[in-house]
């Protein structure tokens, strides 16, 4: 007589399915990869463009070339790319540490401050972010050669330490956090600003480094009003210099030049946005689930 088979007898004989090579969703990877290439492409030409020389640019060589000394030489040394990156660099960190600290004592008064027209100053904050900066300029330009601040450093800083975007993003954050926290620091006869730097703070790091990565990479792509205010090359932003390397290279048509400004120039916003990335994700997170 046979006898029964175990469950574990029946379980070795369950038929299992091959795993497949391909992820269920392969069209989706294969669509992120197409996307991927067509990104960055662009940059990577650019990359082996800056490495070229004019007749290697014109031939459409797909590899790098012999042009890199040559044109490392022309931007950093004839024309004086790194002193415009030096300046850009100092303008973007001081305006981005700038900027953090009028938004944070901004929303630190918009939140746990009463007084009257509260609502009404908030309202105006809000209203200038549908202002674009541009139209500004004139106005901007009168005032600071007002101040004498022409040609300084200062006419590129500190008219832009106050931000619309920061305080909204602050007085957003300050919200959601409880206000216990507010009424303990008070019993325990904190005053506002040890409120504010030992409290608010080390709960809004991801915040402020997403505000830092943004207002850095708009500091960094300024030209318009550099363009205005800044006579003295040693004191000009790299984007102009950039553009003032188009002028004087257009009769020659060196691109590979061009290119490694072009590239050298994106090198700064990239590195602060991959040490800053982890905060700025988190950040945007916290904002969206507000």
């Amino acid at each position: 007589m046979r006898m029964a088979a175990q469950p574990s007898e029946l379980r070795s004989e369950t038929y299992v399915k091959p795993k497949s090579i391909f992820p269920r969703r392969w069209y989706a990877h294969l669509i992120l990869l197409i996307a991927v290439v067509i990104i960055g492409f662009p940059l990577f030409y650019a990359i082996l463009v800056a490495t070229q020389t004019n007749m290697e640019v014109i031939r459409y060589q797909f590899f790098p070339g012999t042009g890199l000394r040559e044109n490392w030489n022309f931007m950093i040394n004839q024309l004086g790319l790194g002193r415009f990156m030096l300046n850009s660099l100092f303008i973007s960190v001081t305006v981005a540490i700038g900027k953090v600290l009028f938004s944070l004592l901004a929303g630190l008064g918009l939140v746990y401050f009463r007084y009257p027209g509260k609502w009404l100053i908030f309202g105006f904050i809000i209203l200038t972010l549908m202002t674009p900066t541009d139209v500004l300029a004139i106005a901007l330009f009168r005032l600071v050669n007002a101040f004498h601040w022409a040609d300084t450093y200062a006419a590129l800083t500190v008219p832009f330490f106050a931000s619309a975007t920061s305080v909204f993003l602050f007085r957003q954050h300050f919200k959601s956090i409880p206000p216990e926290l507010s009424e303990a620091a008070q019993l325990d006869g904190a005053n506002p600003f040890q409120f504010l730097f030992k409290v608010l703070i080390p709960l809004s790091w991801s915040t402020i480094g997403a505000i830092v990565v943004i207002m850095f990479l708009d500091t960094w792509n300024q030209y318009l009003w550099p363009l205005l205010i800044i006579r003295s090359q040693e004191q000009q932003v790299v984007q102009v210099g950039i553009a003032k390397a188009l002028v004087e290279i257009q009769n020659d048509q060196a691109y590979g030049p061009l290119m490694m400004g072009a590239v050298l120039a994106s090198l700064p916003p990239l590195i602060v946005f991959l040490l800053l990335q982890k905060q700025f994700m988190k950040g945007f997170a916290l904002t969206r689930d507000k």
